[in-house]
């Protein structure tokens, strides 16, 4: 079982110039602890579910790339980037150039976007629901593409690129992992089995039945469903403990995730408690892929 942790919050003490100190500290901790990948919101503005909009939040990819100057071994990824964000190009340009700094440990996390509120305060286009997931599926062909040095135009309804050059390529083989976030049935779960390496699923007790549409979608597309790498994202609602991360990670290994990943609620210190169940479980639940 591989273990992550996610960092959605950077309310610190101590105001904003204890934001670097702070959230290096987290990153060199969960490295030097073993867990295997270190994620950040892929938000302009914060959301409902953690706090108020007007609260700290750093734009993911260049708070990835301050964690990788800082870390060694630990992946680093956004969880996950609104498709919306950054035209398809500059997306993969931008996860590739994380890829070759930090020596191979890249992830593109990528969804459908779905805060139309920090999208109109910041001025990003926000379609409706069925156009957003059309460009999802552009930008995952996109990047399939460019990943594979193929740089003959690409032409489809929303994007067009007359060279899709991306040099240096990716340090990671054959290319950063993509992990898509969400449980939609009909399209994200398809587009995992047609495109993705990943999945994130909530940890909840819809998560068998999400497991088994994804497995059904595989079975349509004719893709290995072992393959792909389940991953799920869990709170604490009250104050952690290493016997309470234990009991997740087993919980979800039962259900079939691969790689449990936690995330860090404001005024918790998760690096240190996950290191220390990353300890305890690699005994007993054999390792993710």
């Amino acid at each position: 079982m591989r273990i992550g942790l996610q960092i959605p919050s950077f309310t610190f003490p101590g105001g904003p110039e204890q934001i670097g100190p702070v959230f290096g500290r987290i990153a060199r901790e969960a490295d030097q602890g073993g867990l295997h990948s270190l994620w950040v919101m892929d938000h302009f503005f914060q959301i409902g579910m953690v706090g108020a909009p007007e609260e700290p939040m750093l734009e993911g990819y260049s708070a990835l790339a301050y964690a990788a100057a800082l870390t060694e071994r630990i992946t680093l990824g956004t969880m996950v980037t609104g498709v919306t964000y950054r035209h398809p190009g500059i997306l993969v340009k931008t996860a590739t150039t994380l890829d070759v700094l930090s020596g191979g440990r890249a992830w593109l996390g990528i969804g459908a976007a779905w805060n139309e509120e920090e999208s109109r305060g910041l001025g990003i286009a926000f379609p409706p629901t069925a156009e957003r997931f059309e460009r999802l599926e552009e930008t995952l062909r996109i990047a399939q593409r460019m990943w594979e040095g193929d740089e003959s135009p690409f032409e489809a309804e929303h994007y067009r690129l007359e060279r899709p050059l991306n040099s240096p390529p990716a340090l990671r083989r054959p290319h950063p992992p993509i992990l898509i976030g969400g449980g939609g049935e009909k399209k994200t779960l398809r587009f995992v089995a047609r495109y993705a390496d990943a999945c994130n699923l909530f940890d909840g007790d819809e998560l068998p039945h999400k497991l088994d549409v994804l497995r059904e979608h595989c079975e349509r597309e004719g893709r290995d469903y072992t393959e792909i790498e389940k991953t799920s994202l869990s709170y604490f609602t009250s104050q952690p403990s290493v016997d309470a991360a234990v009991d997740t990670i087993g919980r979800l290994a039962e259900r079939g995730i691969d790689h449990a990943i936690f995330s860090q609620g404001t005024g918790q210190d998760l690096a240190g408690i996950l290191a220390e169940a990353h300890t305890q479980t690699e005994k007993i639940v054999p390792a993710g892929r």
